[in-house]
Protein backbone atom coordinates (compact mmCIF):
# COMPACT_ATOMS: atom_id res chain seq x y z
CA UNK A 1 0.00 0.00 0.00
CA UNK A 2 3.12 2.46 0.76
CA UNK A 3 4.62 2.00 -2.28
CA UNK A 4 0.76 3.04 -4.19
CA UNK A 5 0.84 6.17 -2.08
CA UNK A 6 4.71 7.03 -2.79
CA UNK A 7 4.18 6.64 -6.85
CA UNK A 8 1.35 8.94 -6.48
CA UNK A 9 3.05 11.34 -4.46
CA UNK A 10 5.92 11.48 -6.76
CA UNK A 11 2.63 12.04 -9.67
CA UNK A 12 1.45 14.90 -7.82
CA UNK A 13 4.29 16.49 -6.88
CA UNK A 14 6.23 16.03 -10.53
CA UNK A 15 3.32 15.80 -12.89
CA UNK A 16 0.40 18.20 -11.60
CA UNK A 17 0.19 21.58 -11.40
CA UNK A 18 -2.21 24.60 -9.84
CA UNK A 19 -3.70 27.01 -11.61
CA UNK A 20 -3.20 29.56 -9.26
CA UNK A 21 -6.95 31.28 -10.17
CA UNK A 22 -8.76 27.86 -9.88
CA UNK A 23 -7.12 25.54 -6.81
CA UNK A 24 -7.95 22.91 -10.44
CA UNK A 25 -5.74 20.19 -11.19
CA UNK A 26 -4.15 21.08 -14.86
CA UNK A 27 -2.59 17.77 -16.48
CA UNK A 28 -1.17 17.03 -20.04
CA UNK A 29 -1.90 14.40 -21.99
CA UNK A 30 1.57 12.06 -21.15
CA UNK A 31 0.13 12.85 -17.78
CA UNK A 32 -2.94 11.42 -17.68
CA UNK A 33 -1.67 8.35 -19.98
CA UNK A 34 0.90 7.61 -16.87
CA UNK A 35 -2.24 7.24 -14.68
CA UNK A 36 -3.58 3.52 -16.17
CA UNK A 37 -0.09 2.24 -16.46
CA UNK A 38 0.49 2.80 -12.31
CA UNK A 39 -2.62 1.73 -11.46
CA UNK A 40 -2.36 -1.47 -13.29
CA UNK A 41 1.51 -2.01 -11.46
CA UNK A 42 -0.56 -1.61 -8.42
CA UNK A 43 -3.12 -4.24 -9.51
CA UNK A 44 -0.31 -6.45 -10.52
CA UNK A 45 1.25 -6.19 -6.68
CA UNK A 46 1.33 -9.90 -5.56
CA UNK A 47 -0.84 -8.87 -2.51
CA UNK A 48 -3.06 -7.20 -4.66
CA UNK A 49 -3.34 -9.92 -7.18
CA UNK A 50 -3.98 -13.01 -4.93
CA UNK A 51 -6.33 -11.05 -2.87
CA UNK A 52 -8.97 -10.49 -5.75
CA UNK A 53 -7.92 -14.10 -6.94
CA UNK A 54 -8.91 -15.22 -3.34
CA UNK A 55 -11.92 -13.47 -3.57
CA UNK A 56 -12.91 -14.51 -7.22
CA UNK A 57 -12.37 -17.90 -5.82
CA UNK A 58 -14.52 -17.62 -2.46
CA UNK A 59 -17.70 -16.37 -4.57
CA UNK A 60 -17.08 -19.20 -7.15
CA UNK A 61 -17.12 -21.99 -4.25
CA UNK A 62 -20.70 -20.18 -3.29
CA UNK A 63 -22.50 -19.34 -6.43
CA UNK A 64 -26.16 -17.30 -5.61
CA UNK A 65 -28.91 -16.68 -8.18
CA UNK A 66 -30.66 -13.79 -9.03
CA UNK A 67 -32.22 -11.93 -5.70
CA UNK A 68 -30.73 -14.74 -3.47
CA UNK A 69 -26.67 -13.05 -3.32
CA UNK A 70 -27.21 -12.81 -0.03
CA UNK A 71 -23.94 -14.63 0.86
CA UNK A 72 -21.98 -13.00 -1.70
CA UNK A 73 -23.42 -9.48 -0.74
CA UNK A 74 -22.28 -9.73 2.41
CA UNK A 75 -18.68 -10.82 1.48
CA UNK A 76 -19.02 -7.63 -0.90
CA UNK A 77 -19.79 -5.45 2.21
CA UNK A 78 -16.69 -7.38 4.03
CA UNK A 79 -14.29 -6.33 2.01
CA UNK A 80 -15.80 -2.73 1.78
CA UNK A 81 -15.94 -2.57 5.60
CA UNK A 82 -12.24 -3.12 5.51
CA UNK A 83 -11.17 -0.68 2.99
CA UNK A 84 -13.06 1.75 4.64
CA UNK A 85 -15.22 2.74 2.51
CA UNK A 86 -18.97 4.04 2.57
CA UNK A 87 -22.11 2.08 1.02
CA UNK A 88 -25.91 1.47 0.65
CA UNK A 89 -27.39 -1.60 1.49
CA UNK A 90 -29.73 -3.24 0.97
CA UNK A 91 -30.73 -1.83 -3.07
CA UNK A 92 -32.81 -3.43 -5.03
CA UNK A 93 -32.87 -6.56 -1.87
CA UNK A 94 -29.33 -7.94 -2.26
CA UNK A 95 -27.49 -4.63 -3.93
CA UNK A 96 -24.64 -3.15 -3.05
CA UNK A 97 -23.36 0.89 -3.55
CA UNK A 98 -20.16 1.81 -2.62
CA UNK A 99 -19.30 5.22 -2.67
CA UNK A 100 -15.01 6.77 -2.71
CA UNK A 101 -14.15 10.48 -3.18
CA UNK A 102 -15.97 14.05 -2.02
CA UNK A 103 -19.71 12.72 -2.03
CA UNK A 104 -20.18 15.79 -4.18
CA UNK A 105 -20.33 16.37 -7.74
CA UNK A 106 -19.81 15.11 -10.87
CA UNK A 107 -21.09 11.77 -9.81
CA UNK A 108 -19.56 8.71 -11.97
CA UNK A 109 -20.47 5.01 -11.44
CA UNK A 110 -19.06 1.48 -12.12
CA UNK A 111 -20.69 -1.81 -12.11
CA UNK A 112 -20.41 -5.20 -11.76
CA UNK A 113 -23.09 -7.77 -11.76
CA UNK A 114 -23.52 -10.43 -8.49
CA UNK A 115 -25.60 -13.56 -9.72
CA UNK A 116 -24.64 -16.84 -10.65
CA UNK A 117 -26.80 -19.51 -13.55
CA UNK A 118 -28.80 -22.33 -12.76
CA UNK A 119 -26.43 -24.77 -13.90
CA UNK A 120 -24.26 -28.13 -12.37
CA UNK A 121 -20.48 -27.22 -12.45
CA UNK A 122 -18.49 -29.84 -14.86
CA UNK A 123 -15.18 -28.31 -14.24
CA UNK A 124 -12.79 -30.39 -11.64
CA UNK A 125 -11.12 -28.18 -9.60
CA UNK A 126 -10.05 -26.81 -6.05
CA UNK A 127 -12.65 -24.57 -6.11
CA UNK A 128 -15.95 -26.07 -7.92
CA UNK A 129 -19.55 -24.70 -6.24
CA UNK A 130 -20.25 -26.17 -3.68
CA UNK A 131 -23.89 -25.37 -4.27
CA UNK A 132 -25.46 -28.34 -6.37
CA UNK A 133 -26.76 -26.52 -9.39
CA UNK A 134 -25.55 -23.82 -9.26
CA UNK A 135 -22.36 -22.44 -11.24
CA UNK A 136 -20.78 -18.80 -11.76
CA UNK A 137 -20.84 -19.86 -15.22
CA UNK A 138 -20.67 -16.08 -16.95
CA UNK A 139 -17.88 -14.39 -14.59
CA UNK A 140 -20.06 -12.43 -12.71
CA UNK A 141 -17.96 -13.71 -9.87
CA UNK A 142 -14.70 -11.77 -11.68
CA UNK A 143 -16.99 -8.96 -12.25
CA UNK A 144 -17.30 -8.48 -8.39
CA UNK A 145 -13.82 -9.24 -7.50
CA UNK A 146 -12.30 -6.79 -10.10
CA UNK A 147 -14.66 -4.31 -9.39
CA UNK A 148 -13.54 -4.79 -5.07
CA UNK A 149 -9.95 -4.33 -6.78
CA UNK A 150 -10.92 -1.09 -8.45
CA UNK A 151 -12.01 -0.42 -4.76
CA UNK A 152 -8.30 -0.70 -3.56
CA UNK A 153 -7.01 1.29 -6.12
CA UNK A 154 -9.20 4.36 -5.75
CA UNK A 155 -9.33 4.00 -2.20
CA UNK A 156 -5.30 4.13 -2.03
CA UNK A 157 -5.60 7.10 -4.03
CA UNK A 158 -8.21 9.23 -3.48
CA UNK A 159 -6.51 12.47 -4.21
CA UNK A 160 -6.53 11.95 -7.54
CA UNK A 161 -10.52 11.10 -7.11
CA UNK A 162 -11.81 14.81 -8.33
CA UNK A 163 -15.56 14.08 -7.41
CA UNK A 164 -17.32 11.16 -6.71
CA UNK A 165 -17.19 7.30 -7.89
CA UNK A 166 -20.42 5.07 -7.01
CA UNK A 167 -19.61 1.52 -7.10
CA UNK A 168 -22.35 -0.42 -8.11
CA UNK A 169 -23.01 -3.73 -7.13
CA UNK A 170 -26.22 -5.49 -8.49
CA UNK A 171 -28.43 -8.37 -8.58
CA UNK A 172 -30.19 -10.65 -11.06
CA UNK A 173 -28.52 -9.80 -14.28
CA UNK A 174 -29.23 -13.22 -15.65
CA UNK A 175 -32.57 -12.20 -16.80
CA UNK A 176 -34.17 -10.62 -13.56
CA UNK A 177 -33.61 -7.16 -14.39
CA UNK A 178 -31.63 -6.22 -11.54
CA UNK A 179 -30.52 -3.30 -13.37
CA UNK A 180 -34.23 -1.63 -13.49
CA UNK A 181 -34.74 -2.38 -10.10
CA UNK A 182 -31.60 -0.67 -9.30
CA UNK A 183 -32.06 2.37 -10.82
CA UNK A 184 -36.09 2.13 -9.11
CA UNK A 185 -34.34 2.07 -6.16
CA UNK A 186 -32.21 5.47 -6.89
CA UNK A 187 -28.72 3.73 -7.73
CA UNK A 188 -28.06 6.57 -10.53
CA UNK A 189 -29.55 9.42 -8.74
CA UNK A 190 -26.99 12.54 -9.80
CA UNK A 191 -24.95 10.18 -11.43
CA UNK A 192 -23.74 11.12 -14.48
CA UNK A 193 -22.32 8.54 -16.27
CA UNK A 194 -21.34 4.73 -15.88
CA UNK A 195 -19.12 2.23 -16.35
CA UNK A 196 -19.33 -1.54 -16.83
CA UNK A 197 -17.25 -5.24 -18.03
CA UNK A 198 -17.96 -8.51 -19.16
CA UNK A 199 -15.36 -11.22 -19.18
CA UNK A 200 -14.16 -12.45 -22.68
CA UNK A 201 -12.85 -16.44 -22.27
CA UNK A 202 -11.99 -16.25 -25.84
CA UNK A 203 -9.89 -13.01 -26.04
CA UNK A 204 -6.58 -13.03 -25.33
CA UNK A 205 -5.23 -11.43 -22.08
CA UNK A 206 -4.55 -7.63 -22.22
CA UNK A 207 -7.08 -7.32 -25.29
CA UNK A 208 -10.61 -5.60 -25.04
CA UNK A 209 -13.00 -5.33 -27.44
CA UNK A 210 -16.00 -2.99 -27.74
CA UNK A 211 -17.26 -0.31 -29.96
CA UNK A 212 -19.55 2.77 -30.41
CA UNK A 213 -23.07 2.46 -30.57
CA UNK A 214 -25.19 -0.50 -30.41
CA UNK A 215 -23.08 -3.14 -29.01
CA UNK A 216 -25.71 -5.77 -27.99
CA UNK A 217 -29.40 -6.22 -29.00
CA UNK A 218 -32.25 -6.17 -26.82
CA UNK A 219 -34.44 -9.03 -26.02
CA UNK A 220 -37.55 -10.53 -24.55
CA UNK A 221 -38.80 -13.76 -23.97
CA UNK A 222 -42.13 -15.45 -24.90
CA UNK A 223 -43.70 -18.69 -23.79
CA UNK A 224 -47.60 -20.14 -25.27
CA UNK A 225 -49.40 -22.86 -24.09
CA UNK A 226 -51.44 -24.38 -27.53
CA UNK A 227 -54.43 -26.39 -26.07
CA UNK A 228 -56.57 -29.13 -28.45
CA UNK A 229 -58.67 -31.90 -27.77
CA UNK A 230 -56.54 -35.05 -27.21
CA UNK A 231 -57.07 -38.70 -27.87
CA UNK A 232 -55.71 -41.85 -29.94
CA UNK A 233 -53.37 -41.37 -32.20
CA UNK A 234 -54.95 -43.71 -34.26
CA UNK A 235 -57.93 -42.10 -34.86
CA UNK A 236 -57.14 -38.54 -34.79
CA UNK A 237 -59.96 -37.24 -36.91
CA UNK A 238 -61.38 -37.40 -32.90
CA UNK A 239 -58.85 -35.31 -31.69
CA UNK A 240 -57.60 -31.39 -32.05
CA UNK A 241 -53.63 -31.96 -32.54
CA UNK A 242 -51.73 -29.51 -30.63
CA UNK A 243 -48.33 -30.52 -31.91
CA UNK A 244 -49.41 -29.63 -35.26
CA UNK A 245 -50.75 -26.27 -34.48
CA UNK A 246 -47.43 -25.61 -33.03
CA UNK A 247 -45.44 -27.24 -35.52
CA UNK A 248 -47.01 -24.75 -37.79
CA UNK A 249 -46.77 -21.90 -35.47
CA UNK A 250 -42.85 -22.80 -34.94
CA UNK A 251 -42.12 -22.40 -39.07
CA UNK A 252 -44.77 -19.25 -39.44
CA UNK A 253 -42.57 -17.41 -36.66
CA UNK A 254 -39.71 -17.98 -38.51
CA UNK A 255 -40.83 -15.79 -41.52
CA UNK A 256 -41.39 -13.16 -39.28
CA UNK A 257 -37.29 -12.42 -40.14
CA UNK A 258 -37.07 -13.97 -42.76
CA UNK A 259 -40.24 -12.31 -44.98
CA UNK A 260 -41.10 -9.18 -42.75
CA UNK A 261 -38.07 -7.60 -41.38
CA UNK A 262 -35.74 -5.32 -43.21
CA UNK A 263 -32.67 -7.48 -43.96
CA UNK A 264 -30.73 -4.29 -42.93
CA UNK A 265 -32.15 -4.23 -39.21
CA UNK A 266 -30.62 -7.74 -37.54
CA UNK A 267 -33.40 -9.30 -35.68
CA UNK A 268 -33.81 -13.08 -34.05
CA UNK A 269 -36.79 -15.02 -33.05
CA UNK A 270 -35.71 -18.67 -31.49
CA UNK A 271 -38.07 -21.21 -30.31
CA UNK A 272 -35.79 -22.73 -27.79
CA UNK A 273 -38.86 -24.87 -26.09
CA UNK A 274 -41.17 -27.50 -27.00
CA UNK A 275 -43.00 -29.81 -24.29
CA UNK A 276 -46.06 -31.85 -24.99
CA UNK A 277 -46.98 -35.80 -25.19
CA UNK A 278 -45.47 -38.48 -23.22
CA UNK A 279 -46.51 -41.80 -25.29
CA UNK A 280 -46.17 -42.74 -28.87
CA UNK A 281 -49.30 -43.20 -29.66
CA UNK A 282 -51.41 -40.76 -27.37
CA UNK A 283 -52.17 -36.64 -28.74
CA UNK A 284 -52.08 -34.61 -25.78
CA UNK A 285 -54.32 -32.08 -25.26
CA UNK A 286 -51.77 -29.20 -25.23
CA UNK A 287 -48.49 -28.68 -26.05
CA UNK A 288 -46.14 -25.24 -24.37
CA UNK A 289 -43.29 -23.82 -26.67
CA UNK A 290 -41.13 -20.68 -25.41
CA UNK A 291 -38.07 -19.13 -26.86
CA UNK A 292 -36.57 -15.72 -26.87
CA UNK A 293 -36.72 -12.42 -29.81
CA UNK A 294 -33.85 -9.92 -30.02
CA UNK A 295 -33.11 -6.76 -32.19
CA UNK A 296 -30.92 -3.92 -32.24
CA UNK A 297 -33.89 -0.90 -31.55
CA UNK A 298 -36.94 -1.13 -29.35
CA UNK A 299 -38.81 -0.30 -32.16
CA UNK A 300 -38.26 -3.48 -33.53
CA UNK A 301 -38.41 -5.37 -30.51
CA UNK A 302 -41.85 -3.90 -30.12
CA UNK A 303 -42.92 -5.03 -34.15
CA UNK A 304 -41.74 -8.34 -33.10
CA UNK A 305 -43.48 -8.54 -29.67
CA UNK A 306 -46.83 -7.85 -31.40
CA UNK A 307 -46.41 -10.32 -34.65
CA UNK A 308 -45.39 -13.17 -32.41
CA UNK A 309 -48.08 -13.16 -30.40
CA UNK A 310 -50.42 -12.34 -33.79
CA UNK A 311 -49.15 -15.48 -35.38
CA UNK A 312 -49.33 -17.68 -32.18
CA UNK A 313 -53.06 -17.01 -31.90
CA UNK A 314 -53.71 -16.78 -35.90
CA UNK A 315 -51.96 -20.04 -36.08
CA UNK A 316 -53.26 -21.69 -33.50
CA UNK A 317 -56.86 -20.97 -34.46
CA UNK A 318 -56.50 -22.14 -38.01
CA UNK A 319 -55.53 -26.26 -36.18
CA UNK A 320 -58.70 -24.89 -34.37
CA UNK A 321 -56.62 -24.73 -31.45
CA UNK A 322 -56.53 -22.32 -28.06
CA UNK A 323 -53.70 -20.01 -27.33
CA UNK A 324 -52.36 -18.02 -24.71
CA UNK A 325 -49.47 -15.97 -24.75
CA UNK A 326 -46.76 -14.97 -21.93
CA UNK A 327 -44.11 -12.52 -22.20
CA UNK A 328 -43.38 -12.10 -18.71
CA UNK A 329 -43.04 -8.62 -18.72
CA UNK A 330 -42.67 -9.15 -14.71
CA UNK A 331 -40.87 -11.90 -14.35
CA UNK A 332 -37.87 -11.34 -17.02
CA UNK A 333 -38.38 -7.90 -18.47
CA UNK A 334 -37.34 -6.80 -21.62
CA UNK A 335 -33.83 -6.03 -22.27
CA UNK A 336 -33.44 -2.52 -24.25
CA UNK A 337 -30.22 -2.80 -26.94
CA UNK A 338 -26.99 -1.89 -25.42
CA UNK A 339 -25.60 1.77 -26.86
CA UNK A 340 -22.03 2.81 -26.24
CA UNK A 341 -22.18 6.30 -25.85
CA UNK A 342 -19.78 8.28 -28.27
CA UNK A 343 -18.03 11.13 -26.65
CA UNK A 344 -17.30 7.59 -23.28
CA UNK A 345 -16.04 5.68 -26.27
CA UNK A 346 -13.22 8.52 -26.81
CA UNK A 347 -12.65 8.62 -23.40
CA UNK A 348 -12.34 4.40 -23.04
CA UNK A 349 -10.12 4.32 -26.95
CA UNK A 350 -7.41 6.53 -24.81
CA UNK A 351 -7.76 5.43 -21.83
CA UNK A 352 -7.23 1.35 -23.07
CA UNK A 353 -4.85 2.76 -25.33
CA UNK A 354 -2.57 3.91 -22.74
CA UNK A 355 -3.13 0.32 -20.82
CA UNK A 356 -2.87 -2.23 -23.57
CA UNK A 357 -1.47 0.13 -26.42
CA UNK A 358 -3.47 0.24 -29.83
CA UNK A 359 -2.96 -3.91 -30.87
CA UNK A 360 -4.82 -4.63 -27.64
CA UNK A 361 -7.74 -2.53 -28.66
CA UNK A 362 -10.00 -4.22 -30.92
CA UNK A 363 -12.83 -3.04 -32.73
CA UNK A 364 -16.03 -5.80 -32.63
CA UNK A 365 -18.91 -6.60 -34.43
CA UNK A 366 -22.56 -6.34 -32.15
CA UNK A 367 -23.80 -8.99 -30.97
CA UNK A 368 -27.21 -10.93 -30.45
CA UNK A 369 -26.49 -11.37 -26.90
CA UNK A 370 -28.20 -8.95 -24.43
CA UNK A 371 -27.21 -7.70 -21.34
CA UNK A 372 -29.13 -5.51 -18.77
CA UNK A 373 -26.38 -2.86 -18.25
CA UNK A 374 -28.65 -1.37 -21.14
CA UNK A 375 -31.13 0.03 -18.98
CA UNK A 376 -28.69 2.20 -16.97
CA UNK A 377 -27.65 3.72 -20.59
CA UNK A 378 -31.17 4.18 -21.02
CA UNK A 379 -30.92 6.97 -18.60
CA UNK A 380 -27.49 8.51 -18.65
CA UNK A 381 -24.69 7.90 -21.08
CA UNK A 382 -23.06 4.42 -20.32
CA UNK A 383 -20.17 2.21 -21.91
CA UNK A 384 -19.50 -1.37 -22.15
CA UNK A 385 -16.80 -3.34 -22.94
CA UNK A 386 -15.35 -6.94 -23.20
CA UNK A 387 -12.08 -7.82 -21.33
CA UNK A 388 -9.86 -10.75 -22.50
CA UNK A 389 -9.07 -13.66 -20.07
CA UNK A 390 -8.58 -16.44 -22.18
CA UNK A 391 -6.87 -19.44 -20.56
CA UNK A 392 -4.79 -20.13 -22.63
CA UNK A 393 -3.76 -23.91 -21.45
CA UNK A 394 -6.99 -24.82 -22.46
CA UNK A 395 -7.55 -26.13 -26.05
CA UNK A 396 -10.44 -25.16 -26.46
CA UNK A 397 -11.94 -22.22 -24.18
CA UNK A 398 -16.09 -22.77 -23.51
CA UNK A 399 -18.52 -19.72 -24.07
CA UNK A 400 -20.41 -18.32 -21.04
CA UNK A 401 -23.56 -20.25 -20.12
CA UNK A 402 -21.60 -23.27 -20.34
CA UNK A 403 -20.95 -25.91 -17.58
CA UNK A 404 -17.54 -26.10 -18.73
CA UNK A 405 -17.18 -21.96 -18.67
CA UNK A 406 -13.22 -21.22 -17.62
CA UNK A 407 -10.97 -17.71 -17.13
CA UNK A 408 -7.38 -16.65 -16.70
CA UNK A 409 -7.78 -15.04 -13.33
CA UNK A 410 -4.40 -13.09 -15.03
CA UNK A 411 -6.67 -11.25 -16.01
CA UNK A 412 -8.06 -9.67 -12.90
CA UNK A 413 -5.63 -6.80 -12.61
CA UNK A 414 -6.20 -5.48 -16.19
CA UNK A 415 -10.14 -5.51 -15.44
CA UNK A 416 -9.73 -3.72 -12.21
CA UNK A 417 -7.20 -0.97 -13.35
CA UNK A 418 -9.07 -0.22 -16.23
CA UNK A 419 -12.28 0.40 -14.10
CA UNK A 420 -10.21 2.22 -11.74
CA UNK A 421 -8.41 4.59 -14.64
CA UNK A 422 -12.04 4.83 -16.80
CA UNK A 423 -13.74 7.05 -13.65
CA UNK A 424 -10.25 8.98 -12.48
CA UNK A 425 -9.55 9.87 -16.02
CA UNK A 426 -13.82 10.57 -16.36
CA UNK A 427 -13.87 13.17 -13.33
CA UNK A 428 -10.66 14.95 -13.81
CA UNK A 429 -11.63 15.41 -17.44
CA UNK A 430 -14.86 17.02 -16.53
CA UNK A 431 -13.04 19.10 -13.99
CA UNK A 432 -10.65 20.42 -16.82
CA UNK A 433 -14.06 21.69 -18.85
CA UNK A 434 -15.07 23.56 -15.91
CA UNK A 435 -14.66 27.36 -16.33
CA UNK A 436 -12.19 28.75 -14.32
CA UNK A 437 -14.03 31.52 -11.71
CA UNK A 438 -11.84 34.95 -10.66
CA UNK A 439 -12.66 37.42 -8.25
CA UNK A 440 -15.09 37.01 -5.17
CA UNK A 441 -17.18 34.70 -6.72
CA UNK A 442 -17.39 30.65 -5.23
CA UNK A 443 -18.20 27.57 -6.52
CA UNK A 444 -21.71 25.94 -5.51
CA UNK A 445 -23.41 23.05 -5.88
Amino acid sequence: MGVSKGVFSILYLNLFFFNPSSSSLILSSKELSEIPINFLKFAKKSEVFDWMVGVRRRLHENPELGYEEFETSKLIREELDKMGISYKYPVAVTGVIGSIGSGKPPFVAIRADMDALPLQEKVEWDHKSKNPGKMHACGHDAHVAMLLGAAKILQENRELIKGTVLLVFQPAEEGGGGAKKMIDAGALENVEAIFGLHVASHVPLAEVETRSGPLLAGSGFFESVISGKGGHAAIPQHSIDPILAASNVIVSLQHLVSREADPLDSQVVTVAKFQGGGAFNVIPDSVTIGGTFRAFSKESLIQLKQRIEEVIMGQAAVQRCNATVNFFSNEKPFFPPSVNDKDLHKLFQKVAGNMFGSDGVKEMQPLMGSEDFAFYQEVIPGYFFFLGMKDETMKQNPLPHSPYFQLSEDGLPYGAAMHASLVVRYLLEQQMEIPVVTGDSHDEL
